[in-house]
């Protein structure tokens, strides 16, 4: 057993602000919104306030943000 199953292992339900996140709903993870991958509250870096989205790493934070907005991709 991994340590996201089991009794006490629920999602929480979490409110992205800038720079610091409010946890709505007890639980030890949130989810990738990219990858569905589970994200430990502690280990939560990533995150957008406008989407209310969680993110496992920063190439899962840009995936997202190109998928969204594919003109991105022509600047530089």
């Amino acid at each position: 057993m991994n340590r996201f199953e089991g009794p006490g292992a629920r999602e929480a339900r979490v409110r992205y602000l800038d720079g610091d996140f409010q946890v709505v709903t007890p639980g030890a993870f949130v989810r990738c919104a990219v990858t569905g991958q589970p994200i430990p509250l502690d280990e939560l870096k990533y995150w957008s306030v406008a989407r209310q989205e969680a993110y496992a790493t920063a190439e899962a934070s840009l995936q997202r943000e190109l998928e969204l907005d594919p003109g991105l991709r022509k600047r530089g």
